[in-house]
């Protein structure tokens, strides 16, 4: 694959979110990481990112009253929900709001990967269907 797939990690974990961005880097993807919805959103203001993976659960602006937001200013990236907190409910609200899936944790690697790169090729699509590309 020629081009890095940029991914945001949104969680409050610390301790995940530089795993997962050592895991996704050394897989040659170029990894960023919000500790918040709200740090999410800054972040999203000024960078472009094909692949967002969002957690639902987080202090302050949690990823259910993020992804709306995140889509305004970023329709055509893909996000991927990544949560310890199993819910249909929550599921399918985050599928109405435009998640791609819902991956419950701990998610193995080889599965978030294949759900990255398939989230990726549906961006890439999107963005050279709409021009942006």
């Amino acid at each position: 694959m020629s081009e890095r797939i940029r991914i945001l990690i949104v969680d409050d974990e610390e301790r995940f979110r530089s795993t997962l961005i050592k895991l996704l880097s050394s897989r040659g993807m170029q990894a960023a990481a919000a500790g918040s919805g709200e740090e999410a959103l800054e972040l999203l203001e000024g960078q472009a990112f094909d692949v967002i993976l969002l957690d639902v659960k987080m202090p302050g602006m949690g990823g259910v009253k993020a992804l709306p937001r995140i889509k305004e200013l970023r329709p055509e990236a893909e996000v991927l929900v990544l949560t310890g907190h199993a819910s249909v409910d929550i599921a399918s609200e985050m599928i109405r709001n435009g998640a791609a899936d819902y991956l419950l944790k701990p998610c193995p690697l080889d599965e978030l990967l294949d759900g990255v790169r398939a989230a990726f090729d549906r961006s890439r699509t999107r963005k050279l269907a709409s021009g942006l590309a």
